[in-house]
């Protein structure tokens, strides 16, 4: 390894998520400028480096030095100091400013701003209030660069220090000095890894008590990101130990004093011993418990013969309800808390439209709402009526991933009679108990979904197992009507869901397309998108949508964003460093988390209208967010998206690959999922083994969850 010092110059380049910088340092007077390739945040202009690498040769750019690990010191020189200053580090500060600041206090202007700040009013321009912002200012840069320097010194990423430095501020070194494992908790965006890697390398033992916490909240953290609410304590000692590769009994041990602790909860059903995360606990326990008292807390309705109320409701809509449909409409009357579910063209909305009239007849003020901004705009349009998310309703106003904050609770609860939720099959049980906390006692529930999609992406298996309980009433509607019948999409949709293949030889509205290779099948994506659907008349960016079982492999998601962004939104300018930039203005983006206080949520589609140095500018269907290089691990390419991501939502057009490599992901409610998300064609490309593997496997993963048993009133041991 060589060494290179000298002063950063120029910034060339920095990728979009902070994690490559091209820059050019002058190491002394004598040698010109050297440019500098690394995996690193990229520095400020004026800043002092020392940095360790090797010098490579770059086919099209020349010599280059590759920095492996990058030392930041103060600027030492006068011309150093007033790069350093203008270059917007310090707020307050510009380059006029810092030139003015090294004429008058020359090389002792950086130790002026930190320790004599009263002294910067002799300075035209600067008054003592302006004196104090700058000192705080350069204060808390210093400490920021502090901070990144001894992230670096311990192998990790000076890039997290923005937001280690806006958790604990000047305590920030202590906090991770104290116990790093705090991150994985208390940071957004930093997770065990990155805190066991600091921990490791500043000489904690593998077997710290304080290790083995954090360890057991990852594994549990990774079970329920599986969709489990709780998980065998056998198996969560048997990953937490392969984890931390340390002592079972170790494991089992400290699971113990974390139960007595409280940190942890646990029940015992037929003498097996499940372990929760504290908050899933709650969660399930209280979502059993609202949706038992809400089922016999309905406010009653005055007229008693619900069947004339429907029957006068079919004349004046001038339609004939079937028998489900109208039993459907009935028991919304009746009963407390409902479920409808059925799959496409099995009249659901139909059915929510004569409960609307009927419920609203007899003065009900209702709420319509779901999920997510896409299923509440569909559910809008459906019925003619306003719909929110689920979010929206309950006036989210920040807060973090797994505690989210909401003006609405069981203090201040919503307005209504009467709450209709839509696309319930996509609710994990974090969120429906925050819903249900919301609803009133008295206030009707009605939870409309396809039980027979996949399950959310989050913990539990909520619609399911409601209806599992058979202690919720339910009205599943199965029988598919003329009109909806017609469309192939609808037909093959029931006929995947009954484990038949679909037909796709009547009608260009369903097509298979038959490739053998997986790179062959993601080009033809490539070339479906960028050329046959365009002269189709469809619009690539906004009607059709690919979805991929996995994210890996040449048709995952991440390999088909890459082509589909090349192919329809082409880089302009090649990166200095001859690779790809992630993002591009005009890309179609996803928001891949919650993020409340900026009021996007897990799933929002929306296009990158500016891209600045540091930050991007993403505009959603009702609002335009600026987005942080620290935040930029929030947003992926959404050209393709997987099927879980696809909830919710709806597409004219549906492009699909099925290759043999997704065998692990191929499977009938996925498959059925995808179809339904189609409203005019669905184009599937791959292998008719693929296609039969995924028609043909019926075989849903469990997921630990006891809500059924709790609904049920089953004995539990706690």
């Amino acid at each position: 390894m060589e060494q290179l010092a000298g002063i950063v110059e120029s910034i060339v380049f920095q990728s979009d998520d902070g994690s490559f910088a091209v820059f050019k340092i002058k190491p002394n007077e004598d040698r010109s400028a050297v440019t500098v390739v690394g995996s690193m945040p990229a520095p400020l202009l004026g800043e002092q480096l020392e940095l360790t690498g090797e010098w490579v040769e770059h086919s099209k750019f020349g010599q280059q030095f590759k920095a492996s690990r990058c030392k930041r010191i103060a600027p030492t020189s006068v011309k150093g100091i007033e790069r350093f200053l203008a270059s917007g580090a310090i707020k307050g500060i510009g380059p006029a400013m810092a030139a003015r600041l090294v004429k008058h206090f020359g090389i002792q202007t950086l130790d002026v701003i930190e320790y004599k700040s009263h002294r910067l009013v002799e300075v035209e321009g600067i008054g003592s209030k302006k004196a104090e912002t700058i000192h705080q200012a350069y204060i808390e840069q210093s400490e920021i660069r502090e901070l990144m320097l001894f992230l670096e010194m311990n192998g990790v990423s000076g890039g997290y220090a923005g937001k280690i430095f806006a958790q604990y501020g000047s305590f920030s070194i202590s906090v991770l000095q104290e116990n790093p494992y705090r991150l994985a908790e208390e940071v957004s965006g930093i997770g065990f890894r990155t805190a066991d890697q600091i921990a490791m390398s500043l000489g904690m033992e593998r077997n710290h008590v304080d290790r083995i916490a954090a360890g057991v909240n990852f594994a549990l953290l990774q079970i329920a990101q599986a969709g489990h609410c709780c998980v065998p304590e056998e198996a969560l000692v048997q990953e937490t130990a392969k984890l931390l590769m340390t002592d079972k009994l170790e494991v089992a041990l400290r699971i113990k004093t974390l139960l007595k602790e409280e940190r942890l909860c646990v029940e015992d059903l037929h003498g097996v011993t499940l372990i929760y995360p504290r908050h899933l606990y709650y969660a399930e326990k209280n979502t059993a418990y609202r949706l038992l008292r809400l089922k016999d807390k309905a406010k009653p309705v005055l007229e008693s013969d619900f069947d004339s109320l429907v029957k006068e409701w079919e004349t004046s809509a001038k339609l004939v309800l079937a028998e489900s449909q109208r039993e459907a409409v009935v028991s919304a009357l009746a009963h407390g808390v409902l479920v409808l579910t059925g799959g496409p063209g099995t009249g659901k909305t139909t059915v929510v439209k004569g409960m609307l009239a009927v419920l609203e007849k007899q003065g009900f003020q209702i709420l319509l709402g779901a999920p997510t901004g896409r299923a509440a705009k569909r559910l809008s349009e459906a019925t003619g009526r306003e719909a929110a998310t689920i979010h929206r309703m309950l006036e989210s106003t920040g807060g973090g991933d797994s505690a989210p904050k909401f003006v609405r609770n069981e203090d201040e609860p919503l307005e209504a009679d009467v709450i209709i939720i839509d696309e319930v099959s996509m609710m994990d049980i974090s969120l429906m108990y925050y819903f249900l906390r919301a609803v009133p006692d008295g206030c009707r529930v009605i939870l409309v979904g396809d039980v027979d999609q996949l399950p959310a992406v989050g913990p539990g298996s909520v619609l399911k197992d409601i209806i599992r309980s058979v202690t919720i009433p339910m009205v599943r509607l199965t029988e598919v009507f003329r009109q909806a019948g017609e469309s192939m999409i609808v037909q093959n949709a029931h006929r995947i869901n009954r484990g038949m293949l679909p037909d796709y030889s009547s009608s260009l509205e369903f097509q298979f397309i038959e490739i053998s290779s997986s790179v062959a099948t993601a080009q033809a994506i490539v070339e479906m998108c960028r050329d046959k659907l365009s002269q189709e008349g469809y619009d690539v960016w906004r009607d059709v949508q690919v979805l991929s079982p996995m994210h890996r492999l040449d048709c995952g998601v991440e390999n088909l964003n890459k082509l589909l962004q090349q192919a329809l939104n082409p880089e302009q300018q090649e990166s200095p460093d001859g690779t790809s930039n992630a993002f591009r203005i005009g890309d179609k983006v996803m928001q891949m988390r919650n993020n409340y206080n900026k009021n996007v949520f897990n799933g929002d589609i929306g296009f990158i209208i500016e891209i600045e140095h540091n930050k991007i500018k993403v505009r959603y269907p009702d609002n335009e967010v600026w987005y942080e290089r620290s935040e930029l691990e929030e947003l992926h390419l959404a050209y393709a998206m997987s099927v879980h991501k696809s909830q919710g939502s709806e597409y004219p057009v549906v492009v699909m690959p099925l290759i043999p490599g997704h065998h692990v992901m191929l499977q009938r409610n996925l498959l059925y999922t995808a179809v339904t998300r189609a409203k005019e064609k669905v184009v599937l490309l791959g292998t008719k083994a693929a296609l039969n593997t995924a028609v043909s496997n019926d075989r849903t993963k469990k997921r630990y969850s006891l809500l059924a048993e709790r609904l049920r009133g089953d004995s539990l041991n706690t």
